[in-house]
């Protein structure tokens, strides 16, 4: 071989070693890029909540901020203005779908009306995972990450039925609104713990409170206005719970209140026993998981579907035994709002 030759052949070589080169250096950065799904570049991921303003979402929020942030990934909220506000979460959902979200995480506040948009929104590819509420189907969503709000509910029907003690209940119901899953869920779990049928005699007032302070005690005061008698008092959450406890308060009666929610409010009712027992449930569970599952959907082409439950625990200063329960303490430790 001539010294040209060998020249030649040289640079040939340097040549492919640098082409490939070139391409393990092209393959690395595809592996990072949000079109091929692997890698840690940065996406939009939604959250839209029913409000802004109660501490259950602000604690959502919280959560999904938190994962956002581990996850390298832009997290964009909104919120209707008022629960059950269902053109605002649809506004909010076609606004995520413009900018080009990966995913959205919605806490639904028609849980039937909501659902031609999320189908829109899935249709082009985005995961839609509902957090707290189920849409109506279920399925309508790709997952949902929840409580088991029947559990929630069945937990505290069990308790009252132990703290009745025999004693024949006299019931208030404290409801949402009509319609929605997650009352619905919880106000069947509290009356399957409490082993009575949905049409009880001894259920003598339901009233509708959108999970209200001010509407709790509204509706607590036409209930004492139809029996005055009422010992036993189920509330959805612990704002219309408490609602509840000050109508009773001024009218001078008393019952044994349970609810559903377990905010550092509903907890400290509960340790000042104006509430006997909750069911506490963990948003920011909901949420950070939530997130977490949309990343591994566009980032490492993971599956994500069906119901994953974030888990309920029972809080009272008085435990009943049988009852699964903890204690206040736990219950603050673990609080949110």
């Amino acid at each position: 071989m001539t010294q040209r030759s060998f020249r030649v052949g040289a640079l040939l070589c340097a040549a492919a070693v640098s082409v490939l080169a070139m391409a393990c250096g092209s393959s690395n950065s595809s592996s990072t890029s949000t079109g091929g799904g692997g890698g840690n570049e940065s996406f939009t991921v939604g959250l839209i909540t029913k409000t802004d303003t109660n501490p259950f979402f602000v604690k959502m929020k919280q959560g999904a901020k938190k994962a956002a942030a581990q996850n390298n990934v832009k997290l964009v909220t909104a919120a209707g203005k008022y629960d059950g506000d269902n053109a605002s979460q649809v506004t909010a959902i076609n606004n995520m779908i413009a900018a080009g979200a990966k995913g959205i995480l919605l806490v639904p506040s028609d849980t039937k009306a909501i659902v031609p948009t999320v189908q829109k929104a899935r249709n082009q590819g985005i995961k839609v995972i509902t957090l707290d509420t189920p849409l109506d189907p279920q399925s309508a969503a790709d997952a949902l990450y929840a409580t088991n709000n029947f559990t929630a509910g069945k937990l505290i029907g069990e308790y009252a039925k132990k703290a009745m003690a025999g004693k024949k209940p006299v019931i208030a119901m404290m409801d949402l609104n009509p319609g929605i899953t997650v009352g619905d869920l919880r106000h069947n779990g509290f009356l399957a713990g409490l082993g009575i049928p949905k049409n009880s005699p001894e259920i003598v007032c339901t009233q509708y409170t959108q999970g209200d302070q001010a509407k709790g005690q509204a509706a607590m005061e036409n209930c004492l206005q139809k029996n005055p008698n009422i010992n036993l008092v189920y509330s959805i959450n612990e704002p219309s719970g408490l609602g509840a406890y000050n109508a009773m308060q001024k009218a001078g009666k008393k019952a044994l209140l349970v609810s559903v929610d377990g905010g550092c409010t509903g907890v400290k009712a509960v340790q000042a026993g104006k509430i006997a027992a909750t069911s506490q449930q963990y948003p920011l569970k909901m949420a950070s998981e939530g997130v977490d599952a949309i990343v591994g959907v566009v980032r490492k082409e993971e599956k994500v579907s069906g119901y994953h439950d974030t888990g309920v625990n029972l809080i009272t200063a008085k435990p009943m035994s049988g009852v699964a329960s903890k204690d206040v303490k736990f219950g603050l430790a673990n609080c949110w709002g």
